[in-house]
């Protein structure tokens, strides 16, 4: 297990009930960005995963 797993888990745990949009998720990501501008590249990298995840390459 990876350190980066336990937040992953504590997020499963304490929202995975949730139902969230895509809309809202673009929000959070972008509102950590502004307050972590050294986090830009990999949440960037991230969304970009994410918003390409059904391509067919």
């Amino acid at each position: 297990m990876y350190f980066t797993d336990r937040g992953i888990e504590e997020l499963q745990s304490r929202r995975g009930e949730d139902d969230v949009t895509i809309e809202w998720l673009a929000d959070r990501m972008q509102e950590f960005v502004n307050l972590n501008p050294e986090f830009e590249v990999p949440i960037e990298r991230l969304a970009t995963w994410l918003a390409r995840l059904d391509d067919d390459d």
